[in-house]
């Protein structure tokens, strides 16, 4: 349902659309990985060893 929003509400022919999508995801995944993931991974339990203990 979201995607189909999506897609009818971006502008132009459907190669113009797939390539707004694709530039928009790369952005997405840009910000998760440069402030989100960086801000979450303290509080994650990966990083507790037990090894050497």
């Amino acid at each position: 349902m979201m995607y189909g929003w999506l897609w009818r509400r971006l502008p132009g022919p459907a190669p113009v659309r797939v390539v707004i999508l694709a530039l928009a995801a790369v952005a997405v995944l840009a910000v998760c990985f440069q402030w989100v993931f960086p801000a979450v991974a303290p509080y994650m339990p990966f990083s507790d060893t037990t090894v050497g203990e």
